[in-house]
């Protein structure tokens, strides 16, 4: 059923260890998505045990998903579970009577103090309209037997991961302000329709998510100071050298 990821998240695929920051949550890259849309999205899961190694990971999909596929990185294994529609759904392939409830991936090595990206092909559903919010609760286990649950709301200690649905045909966008995902109501700019849509073909290369910060712009903000100072006193003293040379 699907025929081609239409975008890869900015973080390689098979990269599989890779540090985690305090305080890490899971959470989907890129994570805004038009409607009906098909998409690569990389699952960032970090590692919270200071002694046992992450070693599977189970994601409960939203309804509607007739397909999903992962793309294990080396060590892991990957398995979707699925259940009769109650109606089938028509696509270009013909029929569909099944949708996707579960996608696990198993067998993996993930060290304390590091985090596994896991990409996921899947197709937004079309019964997920513009400004609806998709959760996927996911829980983590590990080699020693505990398990870390990522169930709550987007208010809770541990959210569980979502994806923002936006308008169908609009550019697919990777927009920080959520630990487990993108503001619950995106600017109207980023959900409205007229933006780029970012529709891969077979052939072409995937292209990289735009990347949208919402919070945390202090530094850049002190960055961009810095470079507008810079910037200023380089033009002074070219006007410095400038009137030098006509005396």
């Amino acid at each position: 059923m699907i025929r081609r990821p239409i975008v890869i998240a900015t973080v390689a695929a098979g990269a599989l260890a890779v540090p985690a920051g305090a305080s890490a949550h899971v959470s989907f890259h890129p994570n805004a998505i038009p409607q009906g849309a098909e998409v690569t999205t990389n699952l960032r899961v970090p590692n919270e045990s200071d002694h046992a190694n992450l070693t599977s990971v189970a994601i409960k999909l939203p309804s509607g998903i007739i397909e999903a596929l992962g793309y294990p990185p080396a060590g892991w294994s990957f398995k979707a579970k699925t259940q009769k529609l109650p109606k089938p759904v028509k696509t270009d392939d013909g029929l569909v009577t099944t949708e996707v409830t579960e996608v696990d991936f198993t067998g993996g090595h993930a060290p304390p103090g590091e985090f596994v990206n896991l990409p996921l092909t899947m197709v937004m559903p079309d019964s997920a309209k513009q400004g609806s919010v998709l959760t996927f609760p996911t829980v983590e286990s590990y080699s020693d037997g505990t398990a870390q649950r990522w169930i709550g709301t987007p208010s809770d200690e541990n959210p569980a991961p979502t994806v923002d649905i936006t308008a169908p045909a609009t550019a697919i966008l990777d927009v920080t302000g959520g630990d487990a995902g993108p503001p619950a109501k995106l600017p109207v700019n980023l959900v409205g329709t007229g933006s780029t849509a970012n529709n891969a073909s077979a052939s072409s290369p995937p292209a990289a998510a735009t990347t949208i910060v919402k919070k945390n712009t202090s530094t850049l903000s002190i960055i961009a100071l810095i470079v507008g100072g810079i910037g200023l006193l380089i033009g002074l003293a070219s006007l410095a050298r400038r009137r030098t040379a006509a005396r």
